[in-house]
């Protein structure tokens, strides 16, 4: 992973973006040698959220299947009968 400190990011941000875009490989930021933040290229960045939206789902689900508080396919049926007519 490529490391860029800010006072870069700011003399060539459009030498770096072009970078980024290019190898599509995340660059870390770092101010006073600390981590501050990530630079992505967008379709990665949309891409995660939608991995983490979809592993959210699934950790919804299972954490209802823990609680108990699933239906049987009649009652999923019945209750969605409204919305499938």
């Amino acid at each position: 992973m490529k490391v860029e400190v800010v006072t870069s990011l700011k003399r060539k941000a459009t030498k770096i973006l072009a970078e980024l875009h290019d190898s599509k490989e995340p660059i870390l930021i770092t101010e006073h040698g600390i981590p501050s933040a990530y630079l992505v290229d967008v379709e990665d960045y949309e891409f995660m959220q939608n991995r983490l939206s979809i592993l959210e789902g699934i950790a919804r689900g299972e954490r209802a299947l823990i609680d108990g508080k699933t239906l049987s396919n009649k009652e999923a049926k019945d209750k969605m009968s409204k919305w499938l007519k």
